[in-house]
């Protein structure tokens, strides 16, 4: 959304699909038995015990996903800056044990902000706020659709997102990663749908 406001021209649903690409690649993997996760119920958000993501989550990775993502949608680079974003928003979350710079490479890094629940609320919640007043600020509805339609999958996102604070993540499974993809494609579908139901202020 704050990507929109910077370069109105390209589609909602391109700079979903790059801000969330770390995590749809993340889910394949994990599918597909290339990373892994372990997981300590009773923590949390902060429920991750360790994590194998290397080649979703690390910097270099997400900046190549990133960046033939940028080249594939023929835009430069708003798309790539979306798709880096991840782990630069990951790095302020995660607990340092998850995030490394590159595969291979043996230190990892996270500021732990999933460590306080308030404080996940406080800066998450804040930027997710900041995000929604900037981007209804910079286009303007041209339906109900682009209304209700909006502020229905707001709300259900951000209930979403404060009861994974409350749970935290569960330990994997096929059916729970089946579900997330199929949830991550609605919401790309559902930016490409705000594009066309919600226009850019001139």
């Amino acid at each position: 959304m704050v990507a929109k406001k910077i370069r109105p021209e390209i589609s909602l649903g391109t700079l979903v699909l790059a801000a969330m690409l770390a995590d749809l690649l993340w889910l394949v993997f994990m599918a597909a038995g290339i990373e892994h996760i372990t997981v300590q119920p009773g923590r949390g958000i902060d429920a991750m015990a360790s994590a194998h993501i290397p080649y979703s989550h690390s910097l270099l990775m997400t900046a190549i996903w990133g960046a033939a993502l940028a080249l594939f949608m023929r835009r430069a680079w708003i798309v790539f800056a979306a798709a880096v974003s991840h782990w630069v928003l990951d790095w302020l979350a995660h607990p340092p044990r998850d995030l490394l710079l590159a595969p291979g490479l043996a230190h990892y890094y996270g500021l732990g902000l999933w460590t306080s629940i308030p404080a996940a609320i406080a800066v998450e919640g804040g930027f997710w706020l900041f995000a929604i007043v900037l981007y209804l600020r910079a286009t303007k509805s041209q339906s109900r659709a682009g209304t209700w339609g909006f502020w229905i999958v707001a709300v259900l996102l951000t209930l979403l997102w404060l009861a994974n604070l409350a749970s935290g993540p569960t330990a994997p499974n096929p059916v729970a990663e089946s579900i997330s993809l199929v949830v991550f494609g609605l919401f790309v579908a559902w930016a490409y749908w705000m594009d066309r139901a919600r226009l850019p202020l001139p």
